[in-house]
């Protein structure tokens, strides 16, 4: 029982009936009271899952939220963005210098043998071309007899000779450019 301040006479009487509107008000009040702890019982089980699950991100020893977390991984994944795209454009330079270098390496090659003097010795003669990817390079010709070998080297620009080929210089230069494979004996 509830007494007034001065001591008096008491504020509410006993409750002798829970069928009396003070007691219908005092169980709809336990009730209201039961609900409420059931409801924030299970609040605090799903904010104890929910913090587990953010220690298991941001780690056991971390003492920030989900927001700063993102921030720095956004950060960090926007220096490895430009990382990337810095070694990207790296990478560019030197595949493009690597590309102008081969440009001029050998790409185009064949080999001629024929008999230069008509003496049957056999198709010792013969003449090389080598050319890169422009069709520029040059035609070395071996010319052999049974006694003596000459080499005879001509630069080749664009598939032309700087100075005339000879016929089988010509044949090899052709054969290059053709893409055949292999090496061609003339009659």
């Amino acid at each position: 029982m509830v007494r007034s301040a001065r001591g008096g006479s008491p504020i509410l009487g006993p409750v002798d009936q829970l069928t009396e509107p003070v007691g219908l008000v005092a169980l709809g009040a336990a009730a209201v009271a039961l609900l409420a702890l059931i409801v924030v019982s299970i609040v605090a089980l799903r904010l104890r899952r929910l913090r587990a699950e953010q220690r298991v991100v941001l780690g056991a020893s971390a003492r920030e939220d989900l927001v700063t977390h993102a921030a720095a991984l956004q950060q960090a994944f926007s220096a490895l963005h430009e990382r990337v795209e810095e070694v990207a454009e790296q990478l560019e330079t030197r595949m493009a210098d690597a590309e102008h270098r081969l440009d001029g390496a050998i790409a185009y090659r064949a080999l001629v043998r024929y008999d230069a003097y008509g003496d049957l010795s056999g198709h010792q003669s013969t003449s090389l071309a080598l050319l890169d990817a422009g069709h520029s390079g040059v035609v070395l010709s071996s010319i052999a007899n049974r006694e003596t070998a000459r080499l005879y080297c001509k630069q080749v620009h664009a598939g032309e000779g700087e100075l005339e080929l000879s016929p089988e210089e010509a044949e090899a230069v052709r054969i290059a450019l053709s893409g055949e494979v292999g090496s061609v004996t003339l009659d």
